[in-house]
């Protein structure tokens, strides 16, 4: 019925603009703005009914889960699929213990490569993520879903679910299926208009204002070369102008109206976003639309104007279950708990259960629950586990060890990180004379004619 609305919808205007007489170029830009309205209307509708649908779920997340368990359990195969008949909470934790996540793709394998995890769930709860956030996004920021206002600079995208005409006609200015970063920046380099800029980690757009600012000159050559018959000597200039300002703020003068980055938080951004919000993005929101972990989509991000990194855990598909944390420890406490079960203040760790071979297993990732929705958690990342130093027998956490990190950095006048590194001492030979200790690698930003006495005051202690 809807793909029906929208061939009438497109069928009649198309029959007087082929009419009546007109030039190309009005004919094109014609189509260009009916097309953006079919698919602002089409999307518009789509995230309503979605809204609709987890509103109803948020607000009986119990039943929503048991619903979601027996999806699951009805498509499980193999030797566990005696459980497709029981919906019963209890008898699905006893007779499935949990599992981590390495230990779960040896066992589901066999020893063979398995197919990324992410497509586990790649369908619905992609596509909601992607609805919404693009709705979130429009409701916060208006004017970056019009025709033009947004590109990509990477191969990947940050949306979870590849939208289909007539969606991909709001905003985006990147070349239609191109890969090439260099062609994808260029495509952008040469809209100063732009209202949103996309890539599909932290991570890899730092990649990109790096290569940006190692080859800028390069990039402006071909922007003023142009695309044939079509030179661009001014923008090349400016984007000189622009590069010999220096890194802090240079999104904003290339591109004057950006308004939002837009990235997909994979756990593990926070000093690429750091970093990019201090130095090229300052100035800048950061939205998200989902939080994607190695189990595939696990938290939507509804609010663009809060804080970078809120995410409300759905109680739809995947099933999602959370496991306490002992107060000051990364060790699980007690068996795990459904969404709305779930503690504010408290840590967890994320259980996903695989819907194909019953896995239930421990991601690693922990997060936090900083408020709720209805009657589920809204979470931030804190870190992942079995990432820790113990060369001594420590067993400090990957967050201790980043916060303690970005405070010696912060002794150091200018710097700003941009990525780190660690290996102990032994492995380099290098602790003769001292007790065993990591050797930290960094790589720093801003930093400038760095004293002797300095650069003691970013030791790490």
């Amino acid at each position: 019925m809807l793909l029906l609305l929208l061939s009438l919808l497109l069928l009649l205007p198309l029959a007087v603009l082929l009419w009546r007489p007109r030039s190309w170029d009005a004919r094109q830009s014609w189509l260009v703005r009916l097309q953006h309205r079919v698919a602002w209307g089409a999307l518009r509708w789509a995230a309503a009914w979605q809204q609709k649908r987890l509103a109803q779920s948020t607000l009986h997340a119990g039943q929503s889960q048991q619903q979601a368990l027996r999806r699951c359990l009805h498509g499980a195969q193999g030797p566990r699929c005696t459980l497709r008949g029981s919906t019963d909470i209890s008898t699905f934790r006893n007779h499935l213990p949990l599992t981590k996540a390495s230990q779960a793709q040896e066992e589901e394998s066999g020893g063979q490569p398995l197919p990324p995890t992410s497509n586990w769930y790649h369908g619905e709860a992609s596509l909601q993520a992607t609805l919404l956030g693009l709705a979130a996004l429009n409701k916060a920021y208006p004017e970056v879903l019009a025709p033009g206002g947004t590109a990509r600079v990477t191969a990947s995208s940050p949306w979870p679910y590849p939208l289909p005409w007539p969606w991909h006609a709001l905003g985006q200015m990147s070349p239609t299926g191109a890969k090439d970063p260099r062609i994808l920046l260029l495509e952008a380099l040469r809209s100063p208009g732009l209202r949103a800029l996309e890539a599909g980690t932290a991570t890899e757009l730092l990649d990109v204002f790096l290569d940006l600012e190692a080859h800028g000159e390069e990039l402006a050559e071909a922007i003023a070369a142009g695309n044939p018959g079509a030179p661009l000597p001014r923008r090349a200039a400016e984007l000189r102008e622009a590069l010999e300002q220096g890194t802090r703020g240079l999104a904003l003068r290339l591109w004057p109206k950006l308004q939002v980055v837009v990235t997909l938080d994979a756990g593990g951004q926070a000093e690429a976003v750091a970093a990019l919000g201090a130095l090229w993005c300052q100035g800048l929101t950061f939205f998200s639309p989902a939080y994607a972990a190695s189990g595939g989509v696990l938290g939507l991000s509804l609010w663009p104007e809060q804080p970078h990194g809120l995410y409300l855990l759905p109680p739809g598909a995947p099933f999602i279950e959370l496991l306490p944390l002992k107060e000051g420890t990364r060790e699980e406490a007690t068996p795990t708990v459904l969404l709305p079960e779930a503690q504010k203040g408290k840590e967890y760790e994320l259980v996903l259960t695989n819907h194909a071979s019953l896995t239930r297993c421990r991601l690693g990732d922990v997060v936090q629950v900083v408020s709720v929705y209805n009657q589920c958690p809204v979470v931030k990342f804190i870190c992942r586990l079995g990432q820790t130093l113990s060369v001594r027998g420590e067993d400090t956490g990957e967050d201790v060890f980043s916060e303690a990190l970005g405070r010696a950095v912060g002794q150091w006048p200018g710097a700003k990180l941009l990525d780190h590194g660690w290996v102990e001492s032994r492995i380099l030979d290098s602790s003769e004379g001292s007790a065993p200790h990591y050797e930290v690698f960094v790589a720093l930003k801003g930093l400038r004619n760095l004293s002797e006495e300095n650069r003691d005051k970013g030791c790490l202690s």
